[in-house]
């Protein structure tokens, strides 16, 4: 399987949840520089909300 995790080259976001009892784990990166990353479902739905509002397919509108 190919690496998904964004980098500058290949900005985007990865969210992972091997299991319904691990915790969620997200890593993002944008075009503009920007990059976050986070641990357990509650962060990790938080950094979800702030890329689909500030980042990703919005970012510039």
């Amino acid at each position: 399987m190919a690496n998904l995790t964004p980098t500058n080259d290949a900005p985007g976001l990865h969210v992972s949840k091997p299991s319904p009892s691990e915790p969620a784990t997200a890593s993002a990166v944008c075009h503009c520089g920007a990059s976050a990353s986070a641990k357990g479902d509650a962060q990790v739905g938080a950094l979800v909300a702030g890329w689909n509002t500030n980042h990703g397919p919005t970012h510039g509108k």
